[in-house]
């Protein structure tokens, strides 16, 4: 059976220099929309090289940026380092260098989304704020924009997957609802009852929740399918 997918690692023009992702996109004719896929805080790791292509196989080409440039972690303090000294400047313009290479490459619609988890997921909707070219924007249980009201910049749709058991993070969805309706804003919120933070991760055993996981996945899916074609 032949494969369905490809996978490289590739560099693209970012921040007035190079920048390197995994590219995963599927074996088939004609231009597809595109995702960059953005990571959780342990870096560009085997899960979300895997979700990537998970994506890929739904015909999508799919760019996970690496943000930490060749760092990975299993460790929750250095992947807490790691976050704290990352440049949260820089990542979201290796993030636009990123939609922007999805966006002109000869396989693509044009069509461009974001989607992150975690550290990721704040990043995603923090970069939906300063792109206007955008599609979609998908945020897995990620932080606010700082300030709130950035939300006013978004040009997308914005879907919001959270878990109720993560207070840290889901103590802020209120003031994200009304941020966003405020501003007028085409947005859908999920917050799934008795699940951990990073619930998505089926690497993760401690707080993994394959109901809530695949339920998520089939709303991503159809947003982006909604918005991306």
């Amino acid at each position: 059976m032949p494969e369905t997918v490809t996978t490289a690692m590739v560099e693209y023009k970012a921040n007035g220099g190079i920048a390197q992702g995994y590219l995963a996109w599927p074996n088939k004719r004609g231009p597809v929309p595109a995702i960059v896929l953005i990571q959780e805080w342990w870096g560009l790791d085997d899960h979300i090289k895997d979700v990537s292509r998970r994506f890929a196989a739904e015909g999508y080409a799919v760019l996970a940026p690496d943000l930490y440039h060749g760092q990975v972690t299993t460790e929750p303090t250095e992947a807490m380092k790691l976050t704290q000294s990352m440049d949260r400047d820089r990542a979201r313009k290796e993030l636009t260098g990123a939609a922007a290479f999805l966006k002109n490459q000869p396989f693509s619609t044009g069509k461009v989304g974001v989607i992150g988890y975690c550290l990721g997921g704040g990043l995603s909707i923090d970069t939906a704020c300063f792109n206007r070219d955008l599609n979609a924007c998908v945020v897995y249980y990620g932080g606010n924009p700082t300030p709130l009201d950035l939300v006013r910049n978004i040009s997308c749709p914005v879907l919001g997957v959270y878990a109720e058991l993560d207070q840290r993070v889901t103590a802020g969805v209120p003031a994200l609802r009304e941020a966003l309706t405020s501003a007028g804003k085409r947005f859908d919120i999920h917050i799934y009852p008795g699940v951990q933070h990073a619930f998505f991760n089926d690497r993760n055993a401690g707080v993994y929740n394959a109901a809530a996981a695949r339920d998520a996945w089939g709303k991503t899916l159809a947003f982006f399918s909604a918005n991306l074609g």
